[in-house]
């Protein structure tokens, strides 16, 4: 799919299931009312290209003012920097792009009930959320056999809960609760540096961490209806949620910065503001 215009370079928009993204003065992500099915909007910059090509390294900065449609919507959304681990919008749904990789992501994350995907000590199982997630780094078909085994063993939930307890028991993450009304405009920003990274809303640190991915990663953000449960209390599963009415996440002044390049060529481009240079 060709990128769409009067995007900072090299996103790419990937509408699935009705699904819709519309830039005119700021980027909108919907998702139309339904019943049934799985429906995507979002834009990446990971697509086409292998997991060690990804844009992204220590020396990045990311900001946005965005909000959605509702406090509390359907679904997943977000917008950060992730390695694509499961092919397509976390994994369920849509289309496999890639073989499977252990996660590594930088981002803000919102999920509605019943998602489930806390990884921190303390975890924020669900909600709006700053993340970050490092995991060991595992060949592609150790990864699918071991979410083979685990999707098989669902019927046996303590037996699949105790696998998970132990996969995620090697796991890194540090996340925060964020108390910001999702319908209400925020400003917020992102950086990763060598020494960890730092994620700020309207200007106020609400996590510093260092532990980060060691990287490359890609930009994505989206909004869709799946929901996923990883816990090592209620085993794993995943499924889609019905949307009773439209809905959308709207972005402005979008900057995405590689700050160890100079800076002529590693700027890049803003949609729907003022501009790209760092606040």
């Amino acid at each position: 799919m060709p990128p769409v215009s009067n995007l900072p370079g090299g996103l790419r928009s990937l509408p699935i299931g009705g699904g819709t993204v519309v830039i005119d003065g700021s980027i909108r992500l919907a998702l139309p009312a339904m019943p049934r099915g799985y429906a995507d909007a979002q834009l990446d910059d990971t697509a086409g290209i292998s997991r060690s090509e990804f844009l992204h390294r220590a020396g990045f900065h990311f900001g946005v003012r965005a909000r959605a449609s509702h406090p509390a919507p359907v679904g997943t959304l977000g917008f950060g920097l992730w390695n694509d681990p499961f092919g397509f919008s976390l994994g369920l749904g849509g289309f496999a792009r890639k073989l499977p990789a252990t996660p590594q992501a930088i981002w803000f994350f919102y999920g509605s009930p019943p998602n489930d995907m806390g990884f921190g000590k303390p975890a924020v199982t669900g909600g709006w959320k700053a993340a970050t997630l490092r995991s060991p780094r595992l060949p592609s078909l150790f990864v699918a056999a071991g979410g083979m085994l685990t999707l098989m063993l669902r019927p046996l939930r303590k037996v699949q809960a105790a696998l998970i307890r132990t996969a995620t028991g090697r796991l890194e993450a540090e996340e925060a609760r964020l108390p910001f009304r999702l319908d209400e405009w925020h400003a917020y920003a992102l950086d990763w540096t060598v020494q960890g990274a730092t994620f700020q809303v309207d200007g106020e640190v609400v996590l510093r961490t260092s532990v980060v991915p060691d990287g490359p990663l890609g930009f994505v953000t989206w909004i869709d209806n799946q929901f996923a449960v990883v816990s090592p209390v209620e085993g794993l599963r995943f499924g889609v949620l019905p949307v009773p009415e439209p809905q959308y996440l709207e972005l402005q002044d979008l900057t995405i910065e590689d700050t160890p390049a100079p800076r002529s060529s590693s700027l890049r481009d803003s949609v729907g503001g003022r501009g790209t240079g760092r606040s």
